[in-house]
C-alpha cells in the first residue's frame, strides 16, 4: 500500500513569497532524498496558492520526512504566512500519483484545514475555487 499526501497552502500576501520560496526549495530537496518517497508534483495555482502531491511507500516514511530537516523548519512559518491551508492523505494499492482533479476531489471530501493564525472565511469549510489542472512541476527522486 502506498500513501498519498496532498497539501494546499495559500499565502496571505506577496511579501511572504520570497521566504516561502526559499523554504519550499529546501523542502523539495529534502523530499527528493527522503527514504520512502516515490513521486510527487508541485502546482502553482492562482492567488498565491500552492499545492503539493507526494506519494510515499509507507506512512512512517512521510511522517519521518515531516518531522525533520527543512520541512520541519518551514511548518511554523506557515501559521503566519498562510490564510488557508489544508491536507488530505489516503492509502491506495499502487504508487501511481493521482491527477489534480482527484487531489481536489479528495481534499474537498476528506481533507481537513490546518491551523493558521489569520484564516479567511472560506478556510474552515475548504471553500476554494477549483485549482488549475495544468502546469505542475514533477518532483523526482534525487
Amino acid at each position: 500500500m502506498a500513501l498519498v499526501s496532498i497539501t494546499r497552502l495559500r499565502l496571505r500576501g506577496w511579501r511572504f513569497l520570497p521566504g516561502f520560496a526559499w523554504l519550499a526549495r529546501g523542502s523539495i530537496a529534502q523530499t527528493r532524498q527522503a527514504r520512502g518517497f516515490v513521486t510527487g508534483a508541485l502546482l502553482r495555482d492562482r492567488d498565491l496558492t500552492f499545492w503539493t502531491l507526494t506519494v510515499w511507500e509507507r506512512q512512517e516514511d512521510m511522517r519521518r520526512f515531516m518531522s525533520s530537516g527543512a520541512h520541519l523548519k518551514a511548518m511554523p512559518r506557515l501559521l503566519d504566512w498562510c490564510d488557508e491551508a489544508s491536507v488530505v492523505q489516503w492509502s491506495q494499492p499502487d504508487a501511481a500519483a493521482p491527477d489534480w482533479r482527484e487531489a481536489d476531489r479528495r481534499m474537498r471530501a476528506e481533507g481537513r484545514p490546518s491551523k493558521v493564525r489569520r484564516p479567511t472565511a472560506a478556510h474552515a469549510g475548504l471553500e476554494y475555487r477549483a485549482p488549475r489542472l495544468s502546469g505542475a512541476v514533477p518532483i523526482r527522486r534525487g
